[in-house]
């Protein structure tokens, strides 16, 4: 590689463009800036966001957030949590009460964490993702989920 070989990449340099050369240019008299207006007058600019006075669209809606209203946050509750309590049914009460949920009216699921279940639980009024199910259910163990009970939903 020689010194004088090196050229820049094709395209990263772009020449700038010549205004107000001519018609044959494309870029003669009004410069590519339309007639009349406040964009083809020179420091006319305005606000992002501004409709001529019009009230803009970012006031015009209401501002809510991204968060969908009337949704409620679910409370994980890992298996492996689950199984050092030493009770065969397990509820939203008994949850609160051993300290893994902060509140039993929120939405409760139990999800999977790769650990053996070695006695038979009853669940009930607690959703449960379908791994800690069929582990459950394998044991010899229960899931009552009734929708009018459950809590939260």
């Amino acid at each position: 590689m020689k010194l004088n070989t090196i050229k820049p990449a094709v395209g990263s340099n772009v020449a700038r463009r010549r205004v107000g050369r001519g018609i044959g240019s494309g870029l003669g008299k009004t410069c590519g800036r339309g007639h009349k207006g406040q964009k083809s007058r020179a420091g006319g600019f305005h606000k992002v966001g501004f409709e001529g006075g019009q009230m803009p669209l970012q006031r015009r809606l209401p501002k809510r957030g991204f968060t969908v209203y009337g949704k409620q946050p679910t409370q994980e509750i890992k298996l492996s949590e689950v199984l050092k309590i030493n009770q065969q049914i397990i509820d939203p009460n008994v949850l609160y009460e051993q300290g893994l949920v902060k509140d039993t009216r929120s939405r409760l699921k139990i999800i999977w964490s790769q650990c053996a279940i070695d006695k038979a639980l009853t669940v009930k009024n607690i959703q449960v993702s379908q791994g800690v199910r069929t582990a459950i259910e394998q044991s010899g163990g229960t899931v009552e989920f009734t929708q009018k009970e459950a809590n939260g939903i």
